[in-house]
């Protein structure tokens, strides 16, 4: 009876065994495929933006947590779109940013970041522009950099096509597209308020001397977008203006004047414009006569096509035209 009985037992067992090794690979085959879809779902939220740049098409990961701006109009469209920044160059004299450069880390100037402080921050992300250009190379090593330096001919237009960019990197389309209509409203109030309404010259005083620039300068935003008659045809082109003296405004007499303080901008010691343009030869023209001289903010200087920045200055031309 026990012989007889063995050979089933054996067979029952050998079974059981069959079937819980089968259980054993069923498990581990749907662990696999979990895991397998665990990745395949990471890889899918792993979202990427394409950024139209000053070097072409970019793309970065979407959203970013980490970023160090070396533009300081970026930083003002930053600040305005309330997206975070870790880093910055912190002495850099424009009033409304102020608080916010308080709060990041230093990295360096516009001109020679601070390759170990970066390197201790580890960003995600490096933002440039014009003045810190020439560091590019090196920065690229770094981290994924971006140049978002403007093309120096469509000012608003850059900084707004900049504004939309930043609304698609840092999932913030609504609050850049609002930003984005404001201003253009804003454009188009200062182009009815500004026609017919006479000539004028863009000067940048520095160090008590003068450059006069033209309507396809970096400033002559004022001239082709905004729409002032350029008092002065003749201008060349150059990223520092023509050096021009107080006879030249004399001679030029503009009916409007419109004033970059280079000298306060960078936080220099010397005149003011103001009292560098209150001479005999400048009270003699249209503009010094009627009081139609306009000071462009700092911003103008140093964060040019930032969102405050084309905000402030549209207002103050709008409003000293609408007088």
């Amino acid at each position: 009876m026990i012989k007889f009985c063995w050979k089933p037992l054996t067979l029952s067992v050998m079974a059981l065994a069959l079937l819980s090794a089968c259980g054993q690979k069923s498990n581990e085959n749907n662990n696999t495929s979990s895991a397998s879809a665990a990745v395949s779902t990471a890889a899918v939220s792993e979202s990427t933006v394409t950024v139209n740049t000053a070097r072409g098409d970019m793309t970065v990961p979407e959203n970013p947590s980490k970023v160090v701006v070396f533009d300081m109009a970026t930083l003002d469209d930053l600040q305005a779109l309330k997206v975070p920044v870790a880093g910055a160059p912190k002495k850099v004299l424009i009033p409304y940013l102020q608080q916010t450069l308080e709060t990041v880390n230093n990295v360096g100037t516009l001109f020679e970041p601070d390759m170990e402080a970066l390197n201790a921050l580890k960003p995600q992300l490096i933002i440039i522009s014009g003045r810190t250009a020439p560091k590019y190379d090196e920065l690229a090593a770094l981290a994924p950099t971006m140049d978002m330096s403007d093309s120096g001919q469509d000012l608003i237009g850059d900084g707004l096509k900049m504004l939309d960019n930043y609304g698609k990197l840092f999932k913030k389309e609504t609050e850049a597209k609002k930003l984005h209509d404001d201003i253009q409203n804003l454009l188009t109030e200062t182009q009815q308020a500004v026609k017919g309404k006479g000539t004028g010259l863009i000067l940048m005083v520095n160090a008590g001397k003068l450059s006069a620039f033209g309507a396809s300068s970096r400033f002559g935003w004022i001239h082709s977008q905004v729409g002032v008659p350029v008092a002065d045809t003749n201008i060349p082109a150059s990223p520092h203006g023509q050096s021009v003296s107080f006879e030249y405004v004399q001679k030029i007499n503009p009916d409007w004047l419109f004033v970059i303080d280079r000298t306060a901008a960078i936080g220099e010691e010397g005149k003011t414009a103001q009292a560098v343009l209150n001479n005999d030869l400048v009270r003699q023209s249209k503009a010094w006569k009627e009081n139609h001289i306009i000071y462009l903010s700092s911003a103008s200087y140093l964060a040019a096509g930032g969102v405050q920045q084309m905000k402030t200055d549209l207002t103050n031309i709008k409003a000293a035209f609408a007088h």
